[in-house]
């Protein structure tokens, strides 16, 4: 390990599970000194105390937190190379069936908070000339059954980091989107409970079921997700900028209007 790699320093939002918690995981091991912020203290200990981050509570939605979260990492460790939006939740709804408050609960923490999280680092990883990766979704890249608000706070956050790699890249920042398929998470495996729920299906078949029309025909892993995020923060990526990279086992490459061919689809 270089001297370079082990000075590294890295905030990642939503740490506390999931992804987030994948990709503190995954950093720590190539020598990155990981922050993990998020509003659930129990969860952020039990990550840390697992892989070494350090963790600090933080709404996002809050940017008065968000000031203080990136004011205490850099005078915690004098830089800021890496920054992954990770944070987000989710509330299932039609447009005219989705209440107010989970319209705005989705757009201050998916978007909003992200907002606040990239303008506060801003500074500092122009400093570093370093990276942002932000975690969206396929439901950015493809509109879904009741998803209306969640696909548009991930569609808008891809659009907020194509402009930073727009807006910065002549100043040396680079800054990628990843939009995961399904992934075996804490969150997802609530949706499964209550997709499978209805159907007299365990969460493992639930998973098997939802991906049974992906090429690879499964779930992704967290830590899947988290090598293609710590590739994008690494100087293996260093003309990587701007883009949109789906983890989604060839989801969004499958023509819907071939679907009824498919041998395993009974169209009676």
């Amino acid at each position: 390990m270089s001297i370079q790699e082990s000075s590294r320093v890295a905030l990642v939002t939503g740490g506390g599970s999931g992804i987030g918690a994948a990709v503190a995981t995954r950093l720590s091991a190539m020598g990155w000194k990981v922050v993990i912020c998020g509003r659930r203290k129990e969860s952020l200990e039990a990550v840390a105390e697992r892989t070494g981050a350090e963790p600090i509570v933080c709404d996002i939605s809050d940017d008065t937190q968000v000031a203080a979260l990136v004011d205490n990492v850099v005078n915690r460790f004098a830089r800021l190379d890496g920054l992954v939006l990770n944070a987000g939740v989710i509330a299932s709804g039609k447009v005219g069936d989705l209440s107010i408050d989970d319209w705005h609960n989705m757009v201050s923490i998916n978007l909003t908070g992200s907002f606040y999280v990239a303008r506060n680092c801003l500074p500092h990883l122009l400093s570093s000339r370093g990276a942002i990766v932000s975690v969206a979704s396929e439901a950015a890249l493809r509109a879904s059954s009741e998803m209306s608000c969640y696909s548009a706070t991930k569609a808008a956050l891809l659009m907020l980091t194509q402009s930073l790699a727009v807006d910065y890249g002549a100043e040396g920042l680079r800054a990628n989107v990843v939009c995961p398929g399904w992934t075996v998470t804490e969150m997802a495996d609530e949706e499964m409970a209550s997709f499978g729920g209805g159907r007299g299906l365990s969460v493992d078949d639930a998973y098997r079921l939802i991906t049974s029309l992906v090429p690879l025909q499964r779930p992704a892993r967290a830590d899947e997700v988290a090598s293609v995020i710590a590739f994008l923060l690494s100087e293996d990526s260093s003309y990587v900028n701007g883009a949109v990279i789906p983890v989604d086992g060839g989801g969004i490459a499958v023509d819907p209007a071939t679907v009824p061919y498919d041998p395993r689809v009974s169209i009676d």
